[in-house]
């Protein structure tokens, strides 16, 4: 890793001149996060040959829609033994495609290079070095040991896995079920509402996660329950912020214009239920926020839903 950086893709290069400048030059990135002092040693480029060659690991964030065209530009540049690591938390629209997948057919890497970092890391927290963990999940158990080392410090806690789908699922859906969480916050809903839509989140991740082939105890790990909890529970959340924008009144495209930052929840929604109907899984709430992202129910009509479902055990 040591000193390269990550390229953008081709058609955004004007757009990100001017951060890669001050990131080099202040070591500040103007976009996000303006008051971090970067390390010295972290270099930006907009030249994906010059930040892949001889590179250990590549990794990739980047809204999970754009991941393709950007896979595009940088797959002739990957190097033989980089390992391909995955931040991206959404399901790709159309496709219906986790990041690693994507990964593996646009770049001809075979699956036991590509890996899957997540967990509760709220950036903000991590740039403080505040105490965070999260789980590499990797085929190959060694490669996800060789990240787990390299990514390790004193505020850092990485531990491994093999269950690629359930880290990326768990990762994929808990944004949606912050989205809801926030529409209850900005609709003037309390701690009892917030539990429940996280607790039966959760069983419907679960159950489209295990369906897919992930093991349940991933999703009660860092990478399912972890990173719900957080991404449902903290302001600094941005799916959760999108969410309380939309319980308070505004439309998708103005809680879009507030936000002004990825939201990985907005455009996976669709895309997470076509992959439960196709397997026959139930998902009441990311069922829900689609209709309502979608415009096809309103707030109040979204709320009666969930609550006018049928009686049932829990499972």
């Amino acid at each position: 890793m040591g000193r390269r950086g990550f390229p953008p893709g081709r058609s955004s290069r004007c757009t990100h001149s001017l951060a890669v400048h001050a990131i080099n030059a202040s070591h500040r990135n103007p976009g996000y996060f303006p008051d971090v002092e970067l390390p010295v040693s972290l270099a930006a480029t907009t030249d994906p040959a010059a930040a892949l060659d001889g590179a250990d690991y590549l990794v990739l964030s980047v809204p999970a829609q754009s991941l393709r065209a950007s896979l595009a530009l940088w797959a002739p540049h990957i190097g033989l033994g980089t390992v391909i690591v995955s931040l991206m938390k959404g399901i790709e629209v159309g496709s219906g495609r986790r990041a690693s997948e994507v990964i593996t057919e646009m770049t001809g890497v075979p699956a036991d290079r590509v890996a899957v970092l997540s967990g509760p890391n709220l950036a903000r927290e991590i740039m403080a070095g505040q105490p965070a963990a999260a789980t590499v999940a990797c085929p190959d158990a060694a490669a996800a040991r060789r990240f787990q080392t390299a990514c390790h410090t004193s505020y850092f806690r990485p531990y491994t896995s093999t269950d690629v789908i359930g880290c990326e699922m768990g990762g994929a859906v808990k944004n949606v079920i912050a989205l809801a969480v926030g529409i209850a916050t900005g609709m003037g809903l309390r701690h009892n509402a917030a539990a429940m839509l996280i607790t039966r989140g959760l069983a419907e991740t679960t159950r489209l996660a295990t369906a897919m082939g992930a093991h349940p105890a991933t999703l009660a790990g860092l990478a399912g329950l972890g990173d719900l909890v957080a991404t449902c529970s903290s302001p600094l959340s941005r799916n959760r912020t999108f969410g309380t924008h939309l319980g308070r009144g505004l439309s998708v495209d103005q809680a879009a214009a507030v936000t002004r930052q990825t939201t990985e929840g907005v455009k996976s929604a669709e895309a997470i239920l076509n992959l439960a109907r196709t397997r026959g899984v139930d998902m009441p709430i990311t069922d829900i926020i689609s209709a309502l992202l979608h415009e096809k129910v309103t707030l109040e009509q979204a709320a009666a839903a969930l609550m006018e479902r049928p009686p049932k055990p829990e499972r």
